[in-house]
């Protein structure tokens, strides 16, 4: 049955969140311009009221689509197409913002709350602002209408039924049909950081919306310096929020992709490092407004390019323009027109305004001194804005050629074709000279320098910095220029802001924000450098031999190769590949994956072949039906180090339609490192394993024989208990074999082939008669490349036939690298996280002070940095 009327519900609430939207804006914009309290009033109320409705239509849309997600209506294609039966429960959650409608509902959904908090907070600045919100939510909620006027369709409903979305020959003979399952989240956005990093993210977008609305509305009202105060907090938070988004997806990658690191310069990753860039420049230059009118324009211009990029990187991402440049890009739903109408509309706005009043806004006469604050901040947010435009410009160049597609132009132009040099070597340069700006300005912010005493308040720190930078290079054994330059940067930045925490700021939270930060992005580069300039590859080829003449050349030389069960040393350690396991949410860890049978036509559950025992108990037993997680396999590597303590890593190869067989990496981490290991290559998976017959064995208890290389020892037949599948009855003759592999150092492996006699009765000559049929289940094991099957019982003679096939032994090819000191990367980023939650309390805190008492500008002290 189609639950047509949950789908109409949805689609009625999009559309009444539209209108609202629209209406409340209208409403706004009025508010601003009468003249009129009483109509002011009344006009203010209709724009709240709207807003109401349209904040709890957007609340009603998200629950709508989340209640057919998790209750599996696949008749709608957004459920069908981003979830299935076997998600676990995280993970059909997820799937909710996987498609673009989703992820603009998230994005929609963020605006609502934090309008809530800006309609409280902002006073005279409401109805300016909402005013911009409003029509900002117009706009994102027209992504997911799904109508078509005049022939042109206007946004992608997620209440589309599947019928009406794709073409199919089932729905011209059963319209009503609705598939048994859907296709699921894709295996590589199966990852718990799906669940947590895009509604970070979508919030870091969403916050951007105030400040600009802020300037929008500074423009708007001529209130050129006012705006700075309320709108103060949310920029910092914006910068929090979207920097944790960032780093969150850099961990995603890291954990889950297999380019051996956590940042690759994909264009939709630089789409979003950009805009953070620029709205971190912008904070910093409305610090020295503060001060002074110096950079009045030039932060109320970066806010407004900050958000206006949010607008561009969504275009980016989602028009289908990088959809071969980029592993994360959507696919172009036909929205691409609508998006950039979306962003056209808000740059015109803003450069229409600029225009306007350019001539009115202030600005400071006088030249900052190479000795004041002012000038040491606007260095440092000119790096920034020199450090995204880098990025920026060739990661447009996508969307510059098809541009010029349009136009019937042809373009020669090419992104980076090795993007991680390309912009590596730009960006060390950047990052050194924002370490030595940022520990630099602090000084200058908190005392007031000169010629005079310049060398005396700098000349510690310095000598401190040279000291350890000095210690780090020798015992680092670190010879590169730039990386030595890097580190006495990264190190002169956590000298200096520490110094600022334990002399100025006493180390009182409140005020400790910026520096706290500060220190947080210098560990962020130095664990840059460390995990990445002095990363090692310890899985060196030292056999002498290539594996394959197609492979690659680094493969070659910079992978080992490991068959099932035969230990092999690499560097310090002894590695052995025990074999593929499966994950269940019937059983706890990993388990065997050889211990059951996937269902032909169930590939979602599985038949236990063999007993399954974690951690020395019995989880599952022969015959037992289990659910599994079949498009993920881990394949488990031990490690075992000269002092005998071992771990064992499980690296996973996903099993994805449309890419092919997708690595992704399991990471062992140490306080000094990380052990980042990966498979790149293995054998084939046991449906297509081709097997050579041997001879049939005729064998009586005690008989030794050689198989693949190995003596097998017969030790004799048992009852045979249980049988996958099978029902053992009374008068059944079921017996299982054993058969004792040796393979070295004392150690043996069994296999237990097993031989049933059913009695059956068949219509015969004479009418119906007794006879038995013989089932037959082999012992397979892909470490022995062996597969024994007990095919004959011969009770005169003692004796048992069996029948032996033969293969490839199981083995895998895998990338083990050791990346040194990476923890500080983590650790540096929680700090800057913590620095910025600080500020933004400080700023919201100050903001709310600031409605009932102004601070004089003489009061405005160096601790204003964040």
């Amino acid at each position: 049955m189609i639950h047509s009327f949950i789908g109409d519900l949805g689609h009625i609430s999009i559309i009444i969140a539209f209108v609202g939207a629209i209406i409340s804006a209208i409403a706004y914009r009025i508010t601003a311009i009468e003249k009129n309290e009483l109509e002011r009033q009344n006009w203010k109320k209709l724009a709240r009221g709207t807003f109401i409705v349209h904040g709890f239509s957007i609340f009603g849309i998200v629950c709508i689509l989340f209640y057919m997600i998790f209750n599996h209506y696949y008749e709608y294609h957004y459920v069908w197409s981003h979830s299935s039966d076997n998600l676990p429960v995280y993970y059909i959650v997820s799937s909710f913002w996987e498609g673009q409608e989703g992820s603009f509902l998230v994005w929609a959904f963020w605006h609502v709350l934090i309008s809530i908090f800006v309609i409280k907070r902002s006073d005279e600045w409401e109805a300016n602002v909402m005013f911009i919100i409003a029509a900002v939510q117009a706009f994102l909620v027209s992504m997911v209408l799904g109508i078509t006027i005049f022939g042109h369709k206007i946004g992608s409903s997620p209440f589309i039924l599947l019928r009406d979305a794709i073409e199919a020959p089932v729905f011209a003979t059963n319209p009503n049909f609705i598939p048994e399952d859907g296709t699921g989240l894709n295996p590589l956005l199966q990852n718990i950081w799906m669940v947590i990093h895009p509604p970070t993210l979508f919030m870091g977008f969403a916050l951007c919306i105030v400040p600009f609305a802020y300037v929008i509305a500074a423009l708007i009202q001529r209130k050129y310096s006012e705006w700075v105060k309320p709108a103060m907090g949310w920029v910092v938070l914006a910068v929090c929020v979207l920097g944790i988004g960032i780093m969150m997806g850099a961990y995603w990658a890291y954990e889950t992709l297999n380019f051996g690191g956590y940042w690759n310069w994909d264009p939709v990753e630089n789409a979003v490092y950009v805009p953070w860039l620029i709205l971190l420049a912008g904070l910093h230059l409305m610090l020295v407004q503060q001060k002074s009118k110096t950079a009045l324009k030039s932060s109320m211009i970066l806010l407004v390019g900050a958000f206006i990029l949010i607008l561009y990187s969504t275009f980016l991402t989602r028009s289908g323009v990088l959809g071969e440049a980029s592993v994360h890009s959507f696919t172009d739903l036909g929205l691409s027109g609508q998006l950039l109408l979306y962003l056209l509309f808000f740059s015109t706005i803003a450069i229409v305004l600029f225009i306007v009043r350019w001539k009115d806004m202030p600005s400071d006469k006088e030249e900052p001194s190479a000795y004041s604050a002012e000038f040491w901040v606007f260095i440092g947010a000119t790096i920034l804005v020199l450090m995204s435009f880098q990025v920026l410009v060739p990661t447009s160049i996508p969307a510059w050629n098809a541009l010029l597609s349009n136009l019937g132009i042809e373009s020669n132009l090419a992104p980076p074709a090795d993007a991680v040099t390309f912009y590596t070597k730009f960006q060390l340069w950047f990052s050194v000279a924002v370490a030595l700006v940022s520990g630099t300005t602090q000084f200058f912010y908190w005392k007031r320098l000169n010629k005079e005493n310049l060398w005396s308040t700098l000349s510690a720190p310095y000598v401190i910095t040279l000291l350890i930078a000095a210690s780090f290079i020798i015992l680092g054994n670190v010879h590169q220029p730039s990386y030595i330059v890097l580190l006495t940067a990264s190190i002169f930045s956590i000298v200096a802001n520490l110094h600022v925490l334990t002399k100025f700021t006493k180390m009182k939270v409140s005020i400790s924000g910026g520096s706290i930060s500060h220190i947080g992005a210098a560990l962020m580069l130095l664990g840059i450098l460390s995990s990445s300039g002095f990363e090692k590859v310890i899985s060196l080829n030292l056999s002498g031999r290539i594996y394959n003449s197609e492979f690659p050349e680094e493969m070659n030389k910079e992978n080992v190769l490991l068959f099932r069960g035969h230990a092999k040393k690499m560097n310090q350690y002894n590695l052995t590949y025990k074999g593929p396991r499966l994950t269940s949410r019937d059983i706890d860890g990993y388990f065997d994956k050889e211990k059951v049978k996937i269902k032909i036509n169930d590939p979602y559950h599985a038949i236990v072949i063999d007993d399954i025992i974690v951690n020395g108990e019995t989880v599952a037993e022969i015959g037992d039906e289990i659910q599994i997680y079949n498009e993920n396999i881990y394949y488990e590597i031990e490690y075992t180090d000269e002092n005998g303590k071992s771990f064992s890593l499980f690296p996973r190869v996903q099993d994805n339609e449309q890419m092919g067989p997708i690595p992704s990496p399991d990471i062992a981490t140490f306080w000094n490192k990380d052990m980042y290991t990966h498979i790149t290559n293995l054998a084939v998976d046991e449906n297509e394993v081709e097997w050579t017959a041997q001879d049939p064995m005729t064998m009586s208890i005690g008989d030794t024989i050689f198989l693949n290389d190995y003596v097998v020892i017969f030790d004799g037949v048992t009852p045979l208990k249980k049988a996958p599948g099978y029902t053992i009855k009374d008068d059944d003759v079921a017996l299982e074999a054993n058969l004792r592999v040796l393979v070295g150092n004392n150690k043996s492996i069994d296999l237990k082939p097993s031989y049933i006699l059913t009695k059956v009765k068949r219509m015969g000559m004479g009418g119906v008669q007794e006879d038995w049929d013989a089932g037959i289940v082999p012992s397979v094991n892909r470490e022995l490349g062996l597969r024994v099957s007990l095919k004959e019982i011969k009770p005169k003679e003692n004796a048992f036939v069996f029948s032996a096939d033969t293969t490839q032994k199981d083995w895998v090819i895998m990338k083990a690298i050791e990346k040194p000191f990476i923890s500080i990367l983590w650790i540096g980023t929680l700090l800057l996280g913590l620095g910025t939650g600080i500020s933004t309390v400080r700023r919201f805190k100050d903001s709310r002070n600031s409605k009932s008492k102004t601070k004089p500008k003489s009061e405005t002290k160096a601790s204003e940095l964040v």
